[in-house]
Formats: C-alpha cells, structure tokens, sequence
C-alpha cells in the first residue's frame, strides 16, 4: 500500500481494491496496521477535486466530509464509505447522481472525542483563553476577566450521540443543562424548545445533522432569541450556522464569541486554505472571522484523538472487507 498520488489514475484503477481520500497521516498510519495484507489499498491525504481523477480510481472508495465525488462516477461505483458520523453530503451525492450506489457511514467511533472539543471551546471562550494568548507578551490582564461553568446554563441542540455525551460533561461541570431534539429519547434530559433554549442559554452547543430543513439554522432571526454575550459553538455541520449570519450577531454583541470546528462551504475553504489561495472568498471569510478576539476555528478536528483513530480505522476496515466479501456495508446510509 501506498500514500499520496499515484503516476496514473488508470494504474492505480488496476491495482487498487480500494482507494481513501482525506486521510491525513496519523489515520493513515492506522488503517495500514488495520487493512488485510492482501488488500490493494491507496491511501492519499487529498479529496478527490484535488486529485482531478477523470474516472473512479477504485471500485470501493472511501471519504471524510471534504471530498466530492463528480456526478458521472456514480454508476462507476460499486460502494461509497465516509468515515464520519455525518453522512448528509454522501446522502446529497447520491440523490444528486439519482443513482441507487451503496454508502456507507461510522456513527459510533468519536461521539465522545466531539463532546470534549465541545467543551475544550466552549471552556476557552468562558475564559477568553484567545485574548488571554493575545496579551501574554506584555503580561497585561485587562479585560481578561472570565466565567466559570458551574451554575450556567447550557443548551445542547441536537441530542444525539455526540449531543448525549456534551449534556453528560455540562452535568458533570454542574452546569444546568437543557437539550433541543425533534425526538426527545433520552428521559434524563431536560427537553425545552427552540426558543427557550436560546433565549436562556449561556452555552450554545450545535450538534444536529444536517438536513435539507435544518440548513441555515442558526440565523439572524435566531441569534435575536439569544441572551447577550453567550458562546456559541459548532461541531456538527457549517452550513447550520452561516458565516455572515454569525458575524452580524457577533458584530452587535448579541454572542459573546464562537468557536467552530465545521464551516459553511468547508470543501471549498479547506481545499483553498491548504493552497494558500487566500483570497479565495470562502477562505477569506474564515480568515476574516478568526482575527476576532472572541473566536475559535479548528479544521474539522473535533474527532481527532488517538482513541477515535483507532476506533476509525477499525470500524473503516472492517466495513471495506465486509462490503468487498458481501457488497453490503454494517452501517448503511438511510
């Protein structure tokens, strides 16, 4: 097996039972300890507009959330895999290429490893740890005056897997903690609508899917439900949340700051941003946006932990051998 581009899309087809995108060193590293010894696997840490394949390199492919596949490889595929927990943009895909491909997701390796990024931003917002690191040099300590967890309220939106485990850590911090759900399954949760859950929140943490009724979310008619000076953070999907939306209400103080690990056109902004096309209007508008004071951005990393890698790279392995030995994946994409 090897990582990075191969000399030719139609050499790698021929060898390649299968080929993953987006699988940056630390994840590559463990699907090799993981992958038969037999199994002709690619592995690159580039999306698949990055690498320009005209033609689908492998039967069995395998993503994260950044890559998009074209239209026409569809009916190429044999089988599509996202490691993520999310599979809103591989259920898009295959509605937009109106064909029945079989996808597959992981929704059982990081939920924890997400809930304490969660709570790691959240944290560094209440303590105004940005500005704190801005003024170090000259050992200044105005304006640095933070906030402790115990006794405020925070509103989970999306009580999930992962919105399970973040209203499990504000327990345990003692905060009071209330969570938002179409489906209210978990009888030891304090369910409250929308509006309520806004309006009284001191954190606000997304952690809802994305669907075609939820897009744009968090917008400025929901950031005037708000209580002045409450953080915000994202660790479900960008587009909840829009860029603009968000900086109007941190513009007028209606958020006290926001921390985001998930971006509003993130294929376009992550794939600009590690070109250095700085200009690109995706990519500016995160730049922008991060030389706020009360702002945290992270690349998509809230499920980056030893732990969750290795639960990954199990979880993925298994299901390619399972899917080339049957064509059917454990976890399939509803």
């Amino acid at each position: 097996m090897k990582s990075g581009r191969t000399r030719s899309p139609a050499a790698r087809s021929r060898k390649a039972s299968v080929v993953f995108y987006e699988a940056f060193a630390e994840e590559a590293e463990a699907l090799r300890r993981r992958l038969p010894a037999g199994l002709r696997a690619v592995l690159t840490a580039r999306t698949i507009q990055e690498e320009g394949e005209a033609v689908p390199p492998a039967a069995l492919v395998s993503i994260r959330t950044q890559s998009v596949p074209p239209l026409e490889w569809a009916p190429r595929l044999a089988g599509l895999l996202t490691r993520s927990t999310g599979y809103d943009h591989v259920r898009l895909y295959r509605e937009q290429a109106g064909h029945p491909l079989p996808c597959g997701y992981l929704p059982r390796y990081c939920a924890r490893a997400v809930a304490e990024h969660a709570l790691l931003l959240w944290l560094a917002l209440l303590r105004r740890l940005p500005l704190q690191l801005r003024q170090f040099a000259g050992f200044d300590r105005d304006g640095l005056t933070g906030g402790e967890c115990l006794g405020r309220t925070l509103t989970v939106v999306g009580v999930g897997n992962i919105g399970r485990e973040v209203v499990h850590l504000g327990g345990a911090l003692g905060m009071r903690v209330r969570g938002v759900d179409l489906v209210r399954r978990h009888p030891e949760i304090q369910y409250v609508t929308p509006e309520k859950g806004l309006a009284g929140a001191d954190v606000i943490v997304c952690a809802m899917n994305l669907t075609a009724e939820n897009r744009g979310y968090f917008n400025r008619r929901a950031w005037r439900l708000v209580r002045p000076g409450a953080v915000f953070v994202n660790i479900a999907r960008g587009e909840l949340a829009p860029t603009a939306d968000l900086a109007w209400a941190l513009d007028r103080g209606l958020l006290g700051g926001a921390g985001l690990d998930v971006f509003e056109d993130e294929n376009e902004a992550a794939v600009a941003l590690r070109a250095s096309r700085r200009r690109d209007p995706a990519a500016r508008a995160l730049l922008e946006l991060a030389r706020r004071p009360n702002v945290l951005l992270t690349p998509h990393n809230a499920f980056n932990t030893a732990e969750a890698v290795r639960r990954k790279a199990e979880q993925a392995a298994e299901e390619v051998v399972r899917f080339l030995k049957t064509g059917a994946f454990r976890w399939p994409v509803p």
